[in-house]
């Protein structure tokens, strides 16, 4: 079986998060700066070795305030861990769809926890000019504090101001490399 390599499409792809806030609205942020490199035997991503990045700095939720306190030490301390990095270790199908679970190890201010996403794979095609891409929909829950991510505060009435359950949506287009 050949390798094949491939690449994000980052004009295409897009890592966003989204958590609660004051419990009663939900607030969502995304990564501007992110990277994501695969290889599968042929096309078959169910054999992928793969590695994802985010650059802590380029979080971004639309309010700069906000985004200062996450990229601050009581968040991802971008300074001291500039990265965020999950990399697969098992894929598991689901159904016949194309669907399946993903297992991997999730690394946030250097404390990597085991994780476990969905994914609905969107196939792969040939683009009009003649590129190959593959398209994925990755969605899952993580707990902020399980990785050192402690922050907090209660509201007058002794409700959480940020949940620790994070929700983690990503839309993925990969490029097959010559």
């Amino acid at each position: 079986m050949a390798t094949t390599k491939w690449a994000i499409d980052p004009v295409h792809s897009h890592i966003s998060f989204k958590v609660k806030h004051l419990m009663i609205s939900t607030v969502s942020g995304h990564f501007h700066n992110f990277h994501v490199e695969a290889e599968t035997e042929d096309e078959d991503f169910m054999t992928a070795k793969a590695v994802f990045t985010a650059e802590t700095a380029s979080v971004h939720t639309g309010n700069e305030e906000r985004d200062r306190h996450l990229r601050s030490p009581d968040f991802f301390d971008d300074h001291r861990f500039p990265q965020i990095k999950f990399v697969p270790t098992k894929y598991v199908s689901v159904d016949n769809d194309g669907s399946y679970n993903i297992t991997g190890d999730l690394t946030i201010r250097d404390v990597t926890k085991s994780v476990e996403f969905g994914v609905e794979f969107g196939g792969v095609v040939k683009d009009p000019w003649g590129n190959t891409r593959a398209g994925f929909t990755i969605s899952g829950k993580i707990n902020r504090k399980d990785f050192g991510l402690n922050w907090s505060a209660l509201t007058e009435a002794g409700g959480l101001v940020v949940s620790d359950d994070v929700k983690v949506l990503a839309e993925i287009e990969l490029v097959k490399q010559a």
